[in-house]
């Protein structure tokens, strides 16, 4: 599975979220079932900070995993461009990056 790229625009200061499908290579939805996943924005990939996301399965079945931040972290991200990624985890533990892009941090004024 080749990572698709994503690009996401935050907005500073307010919950976050986003919701993806995950395809095999066949284009139907991957069946998450048993599925592990871990997503992190960091300021450039060898950032040693980093958010981590929330993530969430809303449809295993149907390949839809969430990634979700709180507003309580997003007022903590300065303003400007990040990098992030999803990486899944297998029930037998083969790890894939389906899901990975740049972040735009608009800061807020209110």
């Amino acid at each position: 599975m080749t990572a698709r790229n994503v690009n996401l625009v935050l907005d500073q200061g307010v919950d976050f979220e986003a919701t993806f499908t995950i395809k095999n290579n066949n284009n139907s939805s991957l069946n998450l079932t048993g599925y592990t996943a871990e997503s992190k924005i960091k300021k450039h990939p060898d950032a040693t900070k980093f958010n981590a996301f929330v993530v969430s399965f809303p449809d295993r079945i149907n390949g839809q995993v969430k990634v979700a931040l709180a507003s309580t972290i997003t007022t903590s991200i300065e303003g400007g461009r990040y990098v992030y990624d999803l990486v899944l985890t297998s029930p037998n533990s083969y790890k894939t990056r389906p899901i990975q892009g740049n972040v735009l941090v608009i800061p807020g004024v209110s």
